[in-house]
């Protein structure tokens, strides 16, 4: 298994459910290492430019909205196949559909209060972490 890294973020939902440290606890008993951490409110501008890729669909202002409407926790976190590992743990997007014991099963709401946000490819994780930590 190849080391990689991804980026996470809890969503301002996850923030004001006070699930921050079982989120990340979930992370690093799976072999997962954070590698940064930054607690911050994205303005409208910010959600816009890390969410983009969706600026044509229906949805893109009320994620901007929701994505800037309170803190949320950006992370980068390290490990074997970091990728997939952190969309296994967090689980669908649709909390409906996501498996027991998963973040979003075990969390959210909704399918568009769900949490977190995790990258879905090693392309999408090369934009999104240097997006937040440049330095990296």
């Amino acid at each position: 298994m190849k080391s990689e890294r991804t980026l996470s973020i809890i969503k301002p939902d996850g923030v004001e459910k006070s699930v921050i440290g079982d989120v990340v606890s979930r992370f690093e008993k799976a072999g997962m290492k954070v590698v940064a951490m930054t607690m911050l409110t994205m303005t409208d501008e910010q959600a816009g430019g890390f969410y983009a890729v969706h600026q044509e669909r229906p949805f893109f202002g009320e994620l901007k909205e929701y994505m800037s409407s309170g803190p949320v926790v950006v992370m980068v976190l390290e490990g074997p196949d970091a990728i997939d590992a952190n969309r296994k743990i967090m689980g669908a997007t649709d909390p409906a559909q996501a498996e027991p014991g998963t973040i979003r099963a075990d969390h959210a709401e909704s399918i568009e209060r769900n949490i977190v946000h995790g990258s879905d490819s090693p392309e999408s994780a090369s934009f999104e972490i240097p997006y937040f930590f440049p330095e990296l």
